[in-house]
């Protein structure tokens, strides 16, 4: 198969850690991997939440961060779900989907609140409604009658909409990623008062046990959206009237919880990290000699080869072969090139040059 030139750069771009990060995390070494990441991120987020605010303000911050992508009036609720058999405006919205921002109040009909998406009397001590328990990265706009059928429900394992699991609480599937990358916010923002085990229902990860598997999965499979993006960057700012100076580190990469938790490989945003795939690829691909005069030898160990190219630095195929490590280049022209090694990993590309 044909690879291009952009292409080839854009994988050692990947591999050099290339600089594709927010500003916002320029002084923090996203080198680090697992604990030493985590508390890093930590103490960057702890630093620059420079403005706290009151359970009032929290309320006045969500008719403006909740709402809905390209239009002023409504603010979109968390565990709403779509339904074209039903209305999303009208009155009877049965889905919960959205209400206008004016309409805020402890109504069952029609009405939104304040959602606890990390309950306040799960935490230890109690959030309470100051401090942790008004961290709008935390709150979210959700429908009276839904907010109370959430309660204080731990987070568990679902499909669909959003309801009762059991005893517990399934958010949706379009909001399963939001409410991870909610509870892993505050566990490094608030610490031991806010652990993801406290919330929700699986297994704790190796390295840490107050962070469960449920979590990790939910980052990888639901994608960060526009309206998660838009709450972060306007709650950073602290010249915006309810800013509080701190973004959510997994909304801006998701794989930021992957470099520290493992679990499935979530979206890396920026682009500057190596995938669980990649690294396995680096440590069992051999290429050698390189440079190389004739004949090339490529191992693979542990996993298996399914094709090897070569390719010039315009991106034109020269070699190519399949289901052999040995490569004949005796007649290429001396210069530089790029190899790539396919495998069921996926591929792994690396300078090669002909001397």
């Amino acid at each position: 198969m044909k690879i291009t030139i952009t292409i080839i750069i854009a994988f050692f771009l990947k591999i050099n850690l290339i600089n594709g990060q927010q500003p916002y995390y320029n002084d923090v070494d996203l080198n680090l991997t697992g604990i030493p990441l985590k508390n890093a991120l930590a103490t960057k987020i702890i630093s620059t939440h420079t403005n706290d605010l009151s359970y009032s303000q929290a309320r006045e911050a969500l008719k403006i961060i909740d709402l809905e992508p390209g239009q002023n009036n409504n603010v979109l609720l968390v565990y709403g779900f779509s339904n074209d058999l039903c209305p999303e405006s009208s009155s009877s919205d049965i889905n919960h989907r959205r209400r206008n921002k004016n309409d805020f109040g402890g109504g069952n009909t029609c009405q939104w609140n304040r959602e606890h998406t990390y309950p306040k009397s799960r935490g230890t001590p109690n959030l309470d409604t100051f401090g942790p328990g008004a961290d709008v990265h935390m709150l979210r706009a959700s429908d009276v009658d839904r907010n109370s059928m959430r309660g204080s429900d731990k987070f568990a394992t679902g499909s669909g909409n959003s309801g009762t699991v059991g005893s517990n609480w399934y958010p949706g599937d379009q909001w399963k990623g939001d409410m991870a990358r909610i509870i892993m916010y505050m566990y490094l923002r608030y610490g031991n008062q806010c652990l993801p085990i406290n919330v929700g229902v699986g297994t704790s990860v190796v390295d840490d046990v107050n962070m469960i598997d449920l979590f990790l999965q939910w980052n990888a499979e639901d994608p960060v959206s526009t309206y998660e993006e838009n709450r972060n960057n306007y709650l950073e700012l602290t010249s915006n009237q309810y800013g509080q100076g701190n973004r959510n580190p997994f909304i801006d990469n998701p794989y930021l919880a992957t470099k520290i938790w493992g679990g499935p490989d979530a979206e890396d945003i920026w682009g500057i990290f190596l995938t669980t795939d990649d690294l396995i690829l680096e440590k069992n691909i051999e290429i050698y000699p390189n440079p190389v005069k004739d004949i090339l030898t490529i191992n693979v160990n542990e996993l298996t080869l399914k094709s090897i190219a070569i390719y010039s630095v315009l991106g034109k195929e020269v070699v190519s072969i399949d289901h052999s490590n040995k490569l004949n280049v005796s007649n290429l022209p001396v210069g530089m090139y790029f190899i790539t090694v396919e495998t069921e990993r996926g591929k792994l590309t690396r300078k090669l040059f002909k001397k």
